[in-house]
């Protein structure tokens, strides 16, 4: 399941073609659950993560090395604290 929150953006759809013409200064959140592949991988100096789910529903996040492995770590912490399950 893949959700989008937007707020307050505009966009024009003319000819097919689609174009933000809000402001720049909005903010949106997107949330992919029920993940079924995960994939790691080098993307320039930086880490690429792509998760997808079984309806083909697709987030890339590119992170400094720096930001994985404090993402690694607090997975770890979580796994030795009993809170993850196998």
């Amino acid at each position: 399941m893949l959700t989008i929150d937007l707020d307050d953006f505009m966009f024009e759809l003319k000819e097919g073609t689609v174009k933000h013409v809000g402001a720049s200064t909005n903010s949106a959140a997107v949330k992919l659950y029920d993940i079924g592949e995960t994939e790691v991988r080098e993307f320039g100096d930086q880490l690429k993560i792509t998760c997808s789910d079984d309806s083909g529903n697709e987030i890339e996040l590119a992170l400094d090395p720096a930001d994985a492995r404090e993402i690694a770590r607090g997975v770890e912490q979580l796994s030795e604290e009993g809170s993850l399950s196998e």
